[in-house]
């Protein structure tokens, strides 16, 4: 990119196409596309959102990690859309649900999200317009679901530029992303051009990409981290190099053989790495980059990967999907940052020098350094709310008295170290990270109350105490003969993988504190007791 400010990432992808275009910009399954031909797809795209007139700012598609899904998000940003990213490996009727809250009246589907479509159309009230991208049966689906509109996408060769004519609404919504509801609905998060170009404007530099680069794409495209492997590449004019799915978690082998030099993933990647004995030192030569975020990073792995990697940075990421990506970095050194960690956690560090955050009491109140807090941030990349719910928004997104701007509070309990670095403690309420992604306790307890028929139940993450678990389990006030395998069943039908319960306990009552309230914590020592003598 040149030295000018980015104003939204399509105009970042549209710059390198112009300066780089036979360079490889995108590499899925063996098949290489430069950027000169991912523009054209893109823009044929666009072209064609923009002849059928789409209603509303947002359309959504459905595809996983394909060219064609790649295509969609550029597509739908050179219309001048914002882009709603459903993933087909998604109960049907969370995709539903995330559909009809979006007000997306446009769905663009490519071939493997086909059998997924005809599962959502079950839970939609009204008809949508269908764009399919070559490989989808039309005809079929016509005929199958007159309720909707299927428009067949054709091959054509429009670059972006002469689709877009207007200037880019900086504040206008870039891509909408849902996050784990507490009141078991998922909630809306829209993420505008201006959020996405203040992060791109910090991490493009600081990391030094360049046109040479090679970057991994490991995470779902409904994960906000997806959108920096695109745009800190695009905007780099480097190449995205899309992990298949099966090697996400034990990405040795394509590291090596795809040439990658730019990594960024959850950090259990490196735990499972580990347990198949494929994290081997000087493995990763070539990388010179190295990114976590999503969950705590441990002190072990980091210094792992760093053997492995030992010509790339590591670094630490945090920030939740409201801040825009990441907020706050750390750089590890092993020769002193064993001895920065607390708990075995790599510090989440510095807060980016463009953006700002303060540790404040439960009242507000910002505490000394040194005193635990909740983290509260603030700056360009904290997003205006979350959509259609104002009541939340202003729950979360609050004005501080000392402090000018809107800010967002994290519920991410912090403490601010000797060397001005900030350390994760946990959460402040009940949302855990497992596997990299953000979850409310509570709407897995919403899925198995539903499932249970409104009987009590409260869920549990496991291991506890740092910050990432690796499953959830429930506890159900139910009668012995209660079938549990039923309840998980109907779980997985509304819940991600993820989210399912691994396990349900049969209780004849719930633990509660001295104020009456349940008393997870008493569960987490059942479940330990129980765990331990399974």
């Amino acid at each position: 990119m040149p030295d000018s400010t980015i104003v939204s990432p399509i105009d970042a992808f549209r710059a390198s196409a112009e300066r780089y275009p036979a360079r490889p910009a995108l590499e899925v399954g063996g098949v290489t596309l430069t950027y000169s031909a991912l523009e054209r797809r893109a823009g044929s795209l666009a072209r064609a959102l923009r002849v059928e007139d789409t209603k509303g700012p947002l359309v959504a598609f459905l595809a996983y990690r394909s060219i064609e899904a790649y295509t969609a998000v550029l597509g739908i940003l050179a219309a001048g859309k914002g882009y709603v990213p459903l993933n087909p490996n998604f109960p049907a009727t969370r995709s539903a649900t995330m559909l009809t809250l979006s007000g997306c009246r446009t769905l663009v589907l490519a071939e493997e999200g086909v059998s997924a479509f005809e599962a959502v159309c079950e839970h939609l009230s009204g008809g949508v317009r269908v764009l399919c991208f070559p490989g989808v049966d039309v005809g079929r689906l016509r005929a199958a679901h007159p309720r909707h509109a299927f428009l067949e996408l054709e091959e054509g060769d429009h670059r972006i530029d002469e689709v877009v004519v207007d200037a880019i609404d900086r504040d206008a919504t870039a891509y909408l992303l849902f996050t784990s509801g507490s009141t078991g609905v998922p909630k809306g998060v829209p993420v505008s051009h201006a959020n996405v170009a203040s992060y791109l404007d910090y991490v493009v530099p600081r990391y030094g990409f360049v046109p040479e680069d090679r970057f991994s794409q490991t995470f779902d495209m409904t994960f906000d981290l997806s959108v920096h492997d695109m745009f800190a590449c695009w905007a780099s004019g480097a190449c995205l190099v899309a992990i298949p799915h099966a090697s996400v978690m034990a990405p040795a082998k394509v590291i090596r053989d795809l040439r990658l030099t730019v990594w960024f993933s959850v950090p259990s990647v490196v735990m499972f790495m580990q347990r198949l004995r494929t994290l081997k030192a000087g493995g990763f030569p070539a990388l010179r980059v190295s990114l976590f975020c999503g969950e705590p990073l441990l002190e072990d792995w980091a210094d792992a990967w760093q053997g492995a990697a030992p010509n790339s940075i590591v670094e630490n990421v945090y920030g939740p999907t409201e801040a825009t990506i990441a907020i706050s970095h750390y750089r590890w050194n092993p020769e002193r940052a064993y001895n920065h960690c607390v708990n075995g956690i790599v510090p989440i560090g510095t807060i980016f020098p463009t953006q700002r955050g303060i540790v404040v009491e439960p009242d507000g109140v910002a505490v000394a350094p040194g005193t635990p807090g909740e983290l509260w941030l603030g700056g360009a990349q904290v997003t205006s709310g979350y959509l259609g719910d104002p009541e939340r928004t202003a729950r979360q997104f609050v004005r501080h008295a000392a402090n000018p701007g809107t800010w967002y509070r994290t519920g991410d309990l912090v403490v601010q170290d000797e060397r001005g670095d900030l350390q994760y403690l946990g959460r402040v309420d009940q949302q855990v990270q497992i596997r990299g992604h953000r979850v409310e306790l509570q709407e897995v307890d919403a899925a198995v109350r539903r499932a249970a028929g409104d009987a009590s139940a409260i869920s549990v993450a496991w291991p506890p105490g740092i910050g990432r678990a690796d499953a959830v389990y429930a506890f159900l006030c139910a009668p012995p003969q209660t079938d549990t395998s039923a309840i998980l069943a109907r779980c997985a039908d509304v819940l991600p993988s993820y989210m399912v319960p691994k396990a349900i306990f049969l209780v004849d009552r719930l633990p509660v504190n001295a104020n009456g309230k349940i008393d997870r914590a008493a569960l987490t020592r059942t479940l330990g007791e129980l765990l331990n003598h399974a």
